[in-house]
């Protein structure tokens, strides 16, 4: 049996620093896995430039030029790491076997990506590079995070504890995922949505090779935020039941009230009054808040944007035409354009 058509997908967002060092992690284990005959020596290496405003599309396109491994997918502007990795999923899965989602940092471990292939040589669609610990991350990080994933599964949301975007999937699941057309995609809520048989391979995250985070905690909270709102609606229930316990609350002070006017021992006075409107004043804006959020989303999965436009695609050159990507409905491509290389 023919070895399998790896892609490893690399979302990119201003990451020069860390790029040079990365593709020559990743072409050396192409290159191991390749000889060992766990992958054919036709994978490949897509690199997504999301929108970057370094030097990081002119570092893939040049190395691109030196080594047919390297390929690149340029987006025409910034959409998001989410929308960038499905960029790069879906134009590599019509020459692909099993791909795999990485981020540009190699924070996560490559070396597990040998035991990815392992589990889906048997059988597996889905592989899920899971951490064991969170060792390297600062105290507020760490229990910030196990705090978002323990509110998801009390929520109901399936989610693999402790994994990010760091897994394998086949081609067929890729196309599965492809179905799912919302805007507000959460893919680590969607991908167990996909099912077919998953795996998980447990790893010890490292420490960033170069450059800075790009998941400040304004980004996390934003993301926290739309991983709740797009896959539960227990927020809105939640502020509910807060409306109907505040209902019976008034009721008892109500008559509790009356019984103090009849029984002559009112007093006047402010505090209770003031306390009493500021109280039910910020319960209101936050129930509006959630409830805007979710008209919000509503608004955007309503106008049917696309999720990503690509600029340029060299990593369906050479194909055979008939073989070559087609967009989707709601996708847009531009044709590729050498002298279009921008920074």
């Amino acid at each position: 049996m023919n070895a399998p058509l790896l892609t490893i997908v690399v979302p990119c967002y201003n990451e020069e620093e860390v790029l040079p060092e990365t593709m020559k992690q990743l072409c050396a284990l192409l290159d191991e896995l390749n000889t060992d005959n766990l992958i054919s020596e036709k994978s490949k290496l897509l690199f997504v430039d999301d929108g970057s405003k370094d030097q990081t599309w002119s570092i893939i396109y040049k190395k691109g030029l030196e080594d047919t491994k390297i390929k690149g997918l340029k987006l025409a502007r910034n959409v998001g790491h989410q929308n960038a990795l499905l960029a790069g999923l879906f134009a590599a899965k019509r020459h692909s076997d099993c791909l795999v989602s990485i981020d540009a940092d190699l924070q996560d471990d490559i070396t597990v990506i040998r035991e990815f292939m392992n589990s889906y040589s048997k059988g597996f669609d889905v592989v899920y590079g899971v951490r064991k610990e969170r060792k390297t991350d600062t105290f507020f990080k760490k229990h910030t995070a196990q705090s978002f994933y323990k509110l998801m599964q009390f929520m109901g949301v399936n989610l693999v504890y402790n994994h990010a975007d760091f897994r394998l999937m086949s081609r067929r699941a890729v196309e599965a995922l492809e179905q799912f057309n919302e805007s507000n995609l959460f893919l680590r809520g969607v991908v167990p949505l996909v099912g077919f048989q998953s795996t998980s391979v447990f790893y010890d995250r490292k420490e960033r090779l170069a450059g800075e985070t790009k998941y400040p905690l304004r980004k996390m909270l934003s993301f926290a935020l739309d991983g709740v709102t797009s896959f539960s609606v227990t927020p809105i229930r939640f502020i509910s039941l807060i409306g109907f316990l505040s209902f019976f609350v008034s009721l008892l002070f109500g008559g509790y009230f009356f019984y103090l006017k009849f029984s002559g021992q009112t007093q006047t006075g402010w505090t209770s009054l003031i306390a009493s409107i500021w109280l039910i004043g910020g319960l209101q804006l936050i129930a509006l808040g959630f409830i805007g959020e979710y008209i919000g989303k509503i608004y955007k999965e309503s106008k049917r944007r696309p999720k990503f436009v690509v600029d340029i695609d060299t990593y369906n050159l050479g194909f055979p035409e008939e073989e070559s990507f087609a967009p989707k409905e709601g996708e847009i491509l531009i044709d590729y354009n050498p002298l279009s290389e921008t920074n």
